[in-house]
């Protein structure tokens, strides 16, 4: 979940960097808000699966993952009508390229979760 997070804190930063540099300051924060309002609910995901619990069956952990999602998408909707409401002047193109950006890397995350498992399989069948 870490790297997951800390992936899309990178691809934000540096997408940030390079709009800020290619078409100015206005895109260059929309891009940073734009992926924070997508690392940010997902840290608050992430925490809430990671939090210890007196009862750790799976029961307790689908509850906790339910919660974590609606808390989640509550958070991503009340940090975008934040930037509408409060961000002036904003790039929405960028907002949302950064919101994308981010995204994706939770994608990214599952992949390289996925090919490391695969791995360790086959090393497992093989006996080596």
């Amino acid at each position: 979940m870490l790297k997951v997070l800390m992936l899309q804190i990178g691809v934000g930063a540096i997408l940030t960097v390079v709009l800020w540099g290619i078409y100015g300051h206005v895109a260059g924060y929309s891009a940073l808000l734009g992926s924070l309002t997508c690392a940010v609910p997902n840290t608050f995901l992430a925490l809430r699966l990671a939090a210890p619990r007196w009862d750790p069956g799976a029961k307790e952990l689908v509850r906790a993952a339910y919660i974590g999602e609606f808390g989640k998408l509550a958070i991503t909707v009340a940090m975008f009508a934040a930037v509408f409401a409060l961000v002036r002047p904003l790039s929405v193109a960028a907002l949302f390229a950064g919101f994308i950006a981010a995204q994706l890397m939770t994608f990214a995350g599952l992949l390289i979760n996925d090919g490391r498992h695969t791995e360790q399989s086959t090393r497992t069948n093989d006996g080596k």
